[in-house]
């Protein structure tokens, strides 16, 4: 019995292995029907948009400038495939990945909103002729709507009983899963396939909208005004459209409108009128500055950065004029100095940043200022170099303008307008007469911040360095 035994177990072993073999045996085809049904499904995205970027806080469109890649061009991630113009400067805009330029959706001249498609880039030349046809489906999405192209004919119709809704469906087909930021979320939120998802925003854009309505969310209602309330409305928007009503065309003129940086100094213009500001003059002798400017001239150091260096020291002394009010209710001291100052460029007028004028010496920061006016000329400025400014001076003496007023930029506390000096008679305190160089400097302050006394007392400071300037040379 002992002998037989392991026959036995064998062939226990071999009929499990049998049993075992015969269950596992369909095993591979229903486990990979079971893997291929719950591999989740991956489209690897063949052709990528080009997007106007937004090159500073307050862009809401760009301007192609000129496209350094023309369509058919090879490109690999980081060449800088067009020249944007934004409301501060010229910029080149870089692509993220490789690919071939298939087709330019916005040609140099035009303009187009930030965010919005302004190239089709194909991972491959096999993808380029989709690309194309993506191209014309995004073109035919237009306010203009074309008929569908005949080899969308195949398509089912649209439903009778939304058809407006319907036709963006051309668009979406090219940027199916583009979806707005808010759109993501109330996505994420309700488990809605964005894939799935038919966008009728711009360009094809999925918004909030569509996922609400892929989720099988009902629209809110709009509140209709009481009747108490309308009449206040209609009150208010009467009012309203004096200021925005545009004034007869004057016979034989010529209407040329903004460039984008012309049109953000006009936005900029008027949103300083919200603030409170007030002015105060103050005359300072400069002879002694125009001594000390005439020993350092041949050292490459201009009028301009004296005047900036002696700013940022009385800064220093007074922080209250350095701040800034935000959001109306509080006080923003900057932990920086940094002299932002107006030059008129071609077109605009932009304000290049001097940061951190306080710690550097006059040498080193008109190395800077021949950087920064270089590159203001050239509209090559990075947004940190023309939007971190805390102060502004504004010159103009070099155009013998004795005294002017500045209009206070927004997030700033306060701007200088420095005029020509020019020499006066004056008495000492003696009572002698004689003849000193003077010039008039004015600063336009926010009085929710910055208080006559506050401004006086800085006005005395920046006085006192200028007329005893030796301190800037330290």
């Amino acid at each position: 019995m002992a002998a037989s035994s392991p026959p036995l177990a064998f062939s226990a072993s071999a009929s499990a292995l049998s049993a075992r073999l015969r269950l596992a045996a369909p095993a591979p085809a229903s486990c990979a029907a079971t893997t291929r049904r719950r591999r989740p499904v991956v489209v690897r995205a063949k052709i990528r948009e080009i997007f106007m970027p937004a090159l500073s806080s307050t862009m809401t469109e760009g301007k192609i400038v000129s496209w350094a890649a023309a369509e058919g061009d090879r490109v690999t991630k980081g060449d800088a495939v067009v020249v944007v113009e934004s409301d501060k400067a010229d910029m080149d805009v870089e692509t993220f990945y490789d690919g071939i330029v298939a087709a330019v959706l916005v040609p140099a001249g035009e303009t187009a909103p930030v965010g919005a498609p302004i190239a089709l880039l194909a991972e491959s030349e096999e993808d380029v002729a989709l690309a194309v046809a993506q191209a014309k489906a995004l073109s035919s999405g237009q306010p203009q709507q074309q008929a569908p192209a005949p080899s969308d004919a195949a398509a089912p119709p649209p439903p009778p009983a939304a058809p407006v809704a319907a036709a963006p469906a051309p668009v979406a087909a090219g940027t199916k899963g583009v979806a707005t930021p808010q759109a993501k979320k109330l996505a994420k939120q309700h488990r809605v396939d964005l894939a799935k998802v038919t966008g009728t925003g711009q360009f094809g854009r999925i918004t909030p909208a569509d996922v609400e309505a892929a989720a099988g969310i009902q629209p809110k209602p709009k509140v209709a005004p009481t009747p108490a309330a309308a009449p206040v409305a209609a009150a208010s928007s009467v009012k309203a459209v004096p200021q925005a009503a545009v004034l007869p065309p004057v016979p034989g003129a010529t209407v040329v409108p903004f460039t984008a940086m012309q049109a953000a100094v006009s936005k900029n213009m008027v949103e300083s009128l919200s603030v409170p500001a007030f002015r105060v003059g103050y005359p300072i002798l400069t002879d002694k500055l125009d001594a000390l400017y005439e020993k350092v001239k041949p050292k490459g150091v201009t009028m301009t950065v004296l005047l900036a260096k002696a700013a940022a020291m009385a800064l220093a002394q007074h922080p209250v004029v350095n701040a800034s009010c935000r959001d109306g209710t509080s006080f923003t001291y900057n932990s920086s100095i940094n002299i932002a100052v107006a030059v008129s460029i071609d077109g605009g007028l932009i304000t290049p940043v001097l940061e951190q004028a306080d710690k550097l010496d006059i040498y080193l920061l008109s190395q800077k200022w021949k950087e920064l006016v270089k590159k203001s000329r050239a509209k090559q400025l990075q947004p940190n170099e023309y939007n971190s400014g805390t102060f502004t001076l504004s010159n103009l003496g070099m155009f013998g303008v004795d005294r002017f007023d500045a209009i206070l930029p927004p997030g700033q506390g306060a701007i200088m307008a420095v005029g020509a000096s020019k020499p006066t008679v004056a008495a000492d305190k003696d009572g002698f007469f004689s003849v000193k160089s003077k010039m008039m400097v004015n600063v336009t302050a926010d009085h929710r911040i910055v208080y006559g006394a506050d401004l006086a007392a800085f006005l005395q400071t920046f006085a006192k360095i200028i007329e005893d300037p030796e301190s800037l040379t330290l």
